[in-house]
């Protein structure tokens, strides 16, 4: 679908292809346990974890099954958080959403600002119908940035997750291209 990795821009945010060398910046949002809080990962422990996890993004990027961007002020350039699409088939004309963020720069907008730029994205060149996303019932800044942005909550997926060693309860959201693109 695309030879090189897509580098997209808004108005304060640079999205790239996340490398090597960002690993230090990825473990340091990786570590927190807060930013992990509702993920299906335990914090990291070592940067060789952030650099497989980078390693892993890229293959997904070069088998097409998924695209995870950097997320960085373009006064900065330092990754701040991630955002992107997995389980992307052409089948289905779906992806699931998945995103975090360094803790410093929560409620600043900055998740809106990035994912409104890759749900364009992947409704006019990934040539997405659904963008599906999961999250824990209390995670409640995610959902209202899911709602803000538009995704209809379309039920509870009862015990769907485990991790941390515990089955969990997730809000399914959905967003459908004609929701956005008029």
């Amino acid at each position: 679908m695309f030879d090189t990795f897509p580098q997209l821009e808004t108005e304060n945010l640079i999205l790239r292809q996340i490398k090597s060398s960002d690993a230090g910046a990825i473990f340091g949002f990786f570590s927190d346990p807060e930013v992990l809080r509702y993920h299906d990962a335990e914090p990291f422990k070592n940067i060789e974890r952030a650099t497989r996890l980078i390693n892993t993004w890229e293959d997904r990027f070069l088998t097409r099954q998924g695209i995870r961007w950097g997320i960085a002020k373009k006064n900065e350039n330092i990754i701040i958080g991630t955002c992107g699409y997995r389980l992307w088939g052409k089948p289905m004309f779906c992806a699931e959403l998945g995103y975090e963020l360094s803790k410093p720069e929560w409620r600043q907008g900055i998740m809106t600002e990035a994912l409104l730029s890759i749900i364009r994205f992947a409704f006019e060149r990934m040539e997405l119908n659904r963008i599906e996303a999961t999250v824990m019932l209390d995670n409640t800044a995610s959902i209202n940035l899911l709602s803000k942005l538009g995704f209809t909550e379309e039920g509870i997926l009862r015990d769907f997750g485990y991790w941390k060693f515990e089955f969990h309860d997730l809000k399914l959201f959905s967003l459908l291209r004609r929701d956005l693109i008029k």
